[in-house]
């Protein structure tokens, strides 16, 4: 049997985020769990052999870059159609959300949120209307939806009318590297990255959604109202500047505490592990996702969470194990804060209710629920 995989945020270097790691861990997985299979894997750009993950992979780089919207016409409707109906495979699966619809092979999609759908203007016209245009369509002509979340998955049935039999959910797991780490090493972790002062830490791409202008304003006002018992506090926030970043920077330059705040960019998986470790907490609060992976890493590091109390956060972090606040207000997500600074206790329990919800998440799991919709697919056929 011949599968086709849309690869394109399998990306050179050290550069995967949210899809590019579900790719990574699910497709790795798969090609070892099913060594009978050719897995074609289709990139947009010159590859890293070590997304090469067995014998069984076949590599195809198919112009042009697909990181626009007339790009992804050009590239789904085009390239990659064209490749389809060149190959036939017995099926087409693509991990990032987005497929084509000008092939008569069965796919399979995976999608991740429907943010747009909720907030479209988070992202650019062009792409929205890209966005508006195409997924509806994409859902329809999908003969099989993975979700990463119940909440997606719900999310999917109200707004675009899917039959929840036609969706099967399979969660994001943290990578094995991310696991608690010793003192010595934690304390080497501070004194590289928040001159040795204990931290929160915030770990994202810099965007609208992941709602760091708020997240800024509390920590402002967690440090304002704190007084001397609050004076080591940092904030340390990881991840690459996206889009739309301005008023999340306009926030920093408004901040009293500016000189607590560290931007650290984008760092090492193995740097990251050892942040998550060391920190006093994980502070995410987007006001919509649909997983939220850096709940799942902090816990699997022995780090309590504080997260948003809406979308797929609580789903994420189960019962108890994190701090639930409003990320409309950033008085509730200070005190959440504040909390989290001088109650160890509360600290002590999250980490250990945290610990406990992991057994939820697998990527073997994920990528045989991956599996199973690819078989229901070409069975279908």
């Amino acid at each position: 049997m011949e599968v086709a995989v849309n690869t394109r945020f399998l990306l050179p270097g050290d550069q995967l985020e949210g899809i590019g790691r579900f790719s990574f861990e699910t497709l790795r997985r798969l090609v070892a769990q099913h060594p009978a299979v050719t897995f074609h894997f289709l990139f947009d750009r010159a590859y890293d052999p070590r997304y090469l993950f067995g014998p069984n992979v076949v590599p195809h780089v198919l112009g042009p870059l697909a990181r626009h919207p007339l790009l992804f016409v050009a590239w789904f409707e085009g390239t990659v159609a064209w490749w389809l109906a060149r190959h036939r495979p017995a099926v087409f699966l693509s991990l990032d959300g987005f497929t084509t619809l000008n092939t008569a092979v069965p796919r399979v999609t995976v999608l991740h949120d429907l943010a747009f759908e909720h907030f479209p203007h988070d992202v650019g016209p062009l792409v929205r209307r890209y966005y508006r245009f195409f997924s509806p369509r994409f859902v329809r002509a999908s003969a099989r939806l993975v979700a990463v979340s119940e909440v997606t998955k719900a999310d999917l049935v109200r707004t675009y009318g899917v039959a929840p039999e036609k969706i099967t959910v399979a969660y994001n797991a943290p990578a094995e590297l991310f696991r608690p780490q010793p003192e010595a090493a934690q304390r080497e972790i501070r004194r590289r990255f928040s001159h040795g002062q204990p931290y929160f830490l915030f770990v994202g791409a810099l965007q609208p959604r992941k709602n760091l202008g708020n997240l800024l304003r509390a920590f402002d006002a967690f440090k304002t109202t704190g007084g001397p018992a609050v004076a080591e506090a940092q904030l340390l926030i990881v991840g690459r500047k996206a889009w739309r970043a301005g008023p999340i920077l306009d926030a920093y330059r408004q901040m009293r505490h500016q000189g607590a705040v560290h931007f650290a960019g984008r760092v090492a998986d193995a740097e990251l592990a050892g942040l998550y470790a060391a920190a006093r907490a994980t502070v995410y609060v987007p006001y919509f996702e649909g997983f939220g992976i850096p709940i799942v890493e902090a816990q699997a590091s022995g780090c309590p969470v504080l997260t948003a109390g809406v979308s797929s956060m609580p789903e994420v972090a189960g019962p108890g194990g994190a701090l639930l606040v409003d990320p409309h207000d950033p008085n509730s997500i200070a005190l959440g804060l504040g909390r989290l600074w001088h109650e160890p206790d509360l600290r002590q329990q999250l980490v250990a209710r945290g610990h406990q919800n992991l057994h939820r998440f697998s990527w073997a799991r994920s990528a045989e629920v991956l599996w199973e919709a690819v078989d229901a697919a070409i069975n279908e056929e």
